[in-house]
């Protein structure tokens, strides 16, 4: 048994989801593998991808490892941060130039910095927040790599000793500070009673390096540098991933 965690953005999405893409993953697992997705996509977002995409999948890690679901939408771990963090987080955000900020907690929650930017409901600005039980991930988003990159540095320096910000691009994806993608496939290796060596992971970006470092790995041919670096392999596309492991 062997265990892939693929990310979805510029991976398993990498060149679309086509049918031989869908056919490979579906051989994996007729195989007695699993296939899980790990993004930074929250809950929400990983479901409906697997809903609209109808690839086949075991497992959905979403918020960066913070959250394990299965295909029906029953979670089965959440790792949560401690709200008393979550205002003065999004504070500091808009402090260094976001513009939102999306909580990820029991209900939706999205805070923006300018009140005419709220249009709908569970959408507040900072003063209006209302207080949440948990968030699982804050995550914004910024105009560019280099802003991405410079307020990521910020929200280390500031909340560091409690939170693990996790650069994606020009996204930043904030977990509570023992969590990413590496400690979410650890969990669910833990739940499948399954070892490091059965997992296999596949990324392109800043916020899979630590999967990418701790597993036999596969970087995406448009991954970033310092992702094809760590990794083992680069390949292609998932497809030439998993022919590839089925032929070993």
């Amino acid at each position: 048994m062997k265990i892939i965690g693929s990310d979805y953005d510029g991976t398993l999405n990498y060149g679309g989801i086509d049918e031989v893409k869908l056919a490979a993953i579906e051989k994996w697992r007729n195989a007695g593998n699993f296939f899980a997705l790990v993004s930074g996509r929250g809950p929400d977002g990983v479901l409906e991808l697997y809903e609209e995409k109808k690839f086949g999948c075991d497992y959905l890690v979403a918020n960066n490892g913070a959250v394990i679901l299965k295909p029906d939408g029953e979670e089965i771990y959440v790792a949560k941060c401690d709200p008393k963090i979550a205002k003065p987080l999004v504070k500091h955000l808009f402090e260094n130039g976001c513009e939102w900020a999306h909580v990820q907690t029991n209900f939706y929650c999205r805070v923006f910095a300018d009140e005419k930017n709220c249009t709908k409901k569970g959408e507040y600005t900072l003063e209006t927040m209302p207080d949440v039980p948990y968030f699982s991930q804050i995550n914004t988003q910024l105009p560019t790599f280099e802003e991405s990159a410079k307020v990521t540095a910020s929200v280390n320096e500031a909340f560091g000793e409690e939170l693990n910000p996790l650069q994606n691009g020009e996204c930043l994806d904030i977990v509570r500070k023992d969590i990413n993608k590496a400690v979410g496939l650890y969990k669910l290796a833990e739940i499948l009673s399954a070892k490091k060596e059965d997992i296999i992971a596949v990324g392109d970006n800043i916020n899979d390096t630590h999967m990418i470092a701790e597993f036999r790995s596969y970087a995406m041919e448009n991954a970033v540098d310092s992702i094809k670096e760590l990794a083992d392999f680069v390949t292609p596309s998932v497809t030439d991933l998993i022919q590839k492991e089925l032929a070993e």
